[in-house]
């Protein structure tokens, strides 16, 4: 915050905070007009008076249409002004990158998804998704940027925003990921796993701040995002949900992050592709031998597509896979107590030909008690999921964790929203 701001806000507390209280009961739709600010804040019709008026002033509201009457005058209605920043998010996943922007109430106003493999490392992966950023950008009105998401395929030190040895991201330990869209945007930045955004995007979807929820992804690798009580739980170091690495009983598959026996090694997407191009060079028929002898490559999403035609040797490896995953699962049930489960990711796109075993495991192995009001579901499987998560991530941040720090100024700044190191 500048020393001007520091001067004229600094010594106001009450005005301040009630100020904050105000924009964010607009933004979040709890109070739409001036009398119901006053009824949920007990604040004086004059001071409510004073404080809108500042706000608009700052540029954070807006008046909108006329409310409905009561008996007396219709009342104004206030408006957040999402249309003054943007959020920038892009998406990596192992074999492809999204970028969107989106308002600053959420919404997804454009978007881009080419195919990508994220071992090509971080210095040419960064670069496209900032060519593909820019792209988008000059299709659409010049507005600044407030903030930038970041979602990878891996463990990450979410205070610092560096990946924390992510198994299938060769060269991007450490790596410093914010600095290159901090340089770009001069906007703050914010780094999360990949499955954190689709946690982030299912509560939004549900508008529910106090959900227990986790979401389980089965892609070409396996993650999961806890939220407990409306929160991303990421652990000490950021960890939290990596259960791909938790160990197999009596299994002896090499796992992609050096390990042997991983829940990833046998269920993940890239597994299943493995033991599918085992079986069909052992002479294995049906419909995945025969696109396989038509050169089309066996892909997660072809073995799940496969399964729902009827094909048994996708069947097969589909079920095997829910199995070990609904048992993954059924631990976290156990510990978490979750109130839903919500599946997603390429394997699980098999429906319920996965989603029924998994069920089936889940019932068999939790407790009564923790499985009494559980709903296991499968994820809409929306693609804009990952963007809708990350502006989700970068909402909170800004205006709930460090709207304080710079609200003063107007918009957030890198110097009053990130850590001082990093």
């Amino acid at each position: 915050m500048s020393r001007e701001s520091t001067l004229r806000f600094g010594a106001q507390t009450d005005e301040v905070t009630s100020l904050l209280r105000i924009v964010n009961l607009v933004r979040t739709g709890e109070a739409a007009t001036r009398p119901e600010i006053g009824r949920v804040t007990g604040l004086g019709r004059g001071v409510v008076t004073q404080r809108v008026d500042q706000a608009i002033d700052m540029g954070f509201l807006a008046d909108g249409e006329y409310g409905p009457s009561s008996g007396g005058r219709a009342p104004r209605t206030l408006r957040f002004r999402s249309e003054q920043g943007r959020i920038i998010v892009c998406a990596f996943g192992a074999l492809h990158i999204r970028v969107g922007i989106a308002s600053l109430d959420g919404d997804i106003i454009d978007d881009r998804h080419i195919g990508w493999d994220i071992a090509r490392g971080p210095a040419e992966t960064i670069d496209r998704a900032l060519e593909l950023a820019d792209e988008i950008l000059a299709r659409h009105e010049d507005v600044p940027v407030w903030g930038v998401a970041v979602g990878i395929p891996g463990p990450v030190d979410f205070d610092s925003g560096r990946p924390v040895a992510p198994p299938i991201m060769p060269g991007w330990n450490g790596f410093d990921m914010r600095r290159r869209f901090e340089e770009r945007f001069d906007a703050p930045t914010w780094v999360d796993n990949d499955v954190n955004l689709l946690a982030f995007s299912e509560r939004s979807r549900r508008q529910d701040e106090r959900l227990d929820l986790i979401f389980f992804k089965v892609g070409t690798g396996i993650g999961a995002g806890l939220l407990s009580q409306g929160r991303i739980h990421r652990g000490a170091n950021g960890a939290a949900g990596d259960v791909g690495h938790v160990r197999v009983l009596e299994s002896n598959s090499q796992c992609r992050c050096g390990k042997v026996g991983c829940l990833e090694a046998e269920a993940g997407g890239w597994a299943l592709v493995r033991d599918a191009e085992r079986a069909v060079a052992d002479g294995a028929g049906g419909t995945l031998a025969r696109d396989a002898a038509d050169g089309e490559p066996i892909t997660p999403q072809a073995i799940a597509i496969a399964a729902m035609n009827g094909d048994a040797l996708a069947i097969s490896l589909i079920q095997r896979s829910a199995r070990l995953v609904g048992e993954s699962i059924a631990a976290l049930v156990n510990m978490f107590n979750p109130a839903v489960i919500v599946v997603g990711g390429a394997v699980s796109s098999a429906g319920e030909v996965f989603l029924a075993e998994v069920r089936q495991r889940v019932y068999e192995l939790s407790l009564p008690l923790a499985t009494r009001d559980l709903a296991i579901v499968r994820s809409l499987g929306d693609e804009r999921e990952p963007l809708r998560g990350g502006a989700e991530m970068v909402r909170e941040q800004l205006f709930e964790t460090t709207f304080p720090r710079w609200f003063a100024e107007g918009r957030p700044t890198i110097r009053d929203v990130m850590p001082a190191a990093s």
